[in-house]
């Protein structure tokens, strides 16, 4: 669907990090890992940028997670770094196939901006009574107060700097009804889809998000 959606809260949830949320507008529903297209006007020219979302649900609200690099950030991000609520911003979406559908236990696999979708599934998932895992590779993390409460709720939540392959290994169990999502750039997924296959798992199975 395409619409215009307002801005009800932004706020900074780790380093050159902001968490944005919108009041969902009529007839729009989307799953965690599902992204969305946001556009707007900046300075006289139209910019556009696809984010996955951050928030377990969209009822009556929901959010993405924006990184705003201090000294590579763009136009369109500086802008998004500086709504307030009231804004507005127009929407299309959501896209993407590979988002969580009630799956009996979930490992995400998140580098960098891959923490949006991973806190958004881990939400959800326990939510309803499932199993989660989170194995998230940054050396300056986000979102860590949501990943303490999963973690503090039972959750497995692995934050690190380093390798995949140990970090996953101890988490992929290839259990019947285990679905292991990846959210990352590149190299980032080419390294998971190594670590998840060295973990016994089969990466041709992940649900992959690839931001390029």
């Amino acid at each position: 669907m395409d619409a215009t959606v307002v801005v009800t809260d932004v706020q900074p949830v780790g380093s050159d990090t902001v968490a944005i949320r919108f009041r969902t507008p009529a007839g729009f529903e989307a799953l965690p890992g599902q992204f969305v297209k946001l556009a707007a006007t900046v300075d006289g020219e139209e910019y556009a940028r696809f984010y996955t979302l951050s928030s377990p649900d969209v009822a009556d609200s929901f959010e993405v997670t924006v990184g705003i690099d201090a000294d590579e950030a763009g136009p369109f991000s500086r802008h998004l770094a500086d709504l307030s609520p009231g804004d507005e911003l127009e929407l299309s979406g959501p896209f993407g196939s590979n988002h969580y559908e009630g799956e009996a236990r979930v490992v995400v696999v998140a580098g960098g901006p891959g923490i949006g979708p991973a806190v958004g599934i881990g939400e959800r998932a326990h939510r309803d009574g499932n199993e989660v895992a989170i194995v998230y590779r940054d050396d300056d993390p986000a979102h860590t107060a949501r990943l303490d409460d999963l973690r503090e709720a039972g959750a497995t939540v692995t934050v690190t700097d380093g390798p995949l392959a140990d970090p996953l290994a101890d988490v992929i169990t290839s259990a019947p009804g285990e679905q292991v999502f990846v959210y990352g750039f590149d190299d980032f997924v080419d390294e998971a889809r190594e670590a998840i296959a060295a973990a016994g798992g089969d990466p041709d199975d992940a649900k992959v998000e690839n931001f390029g």
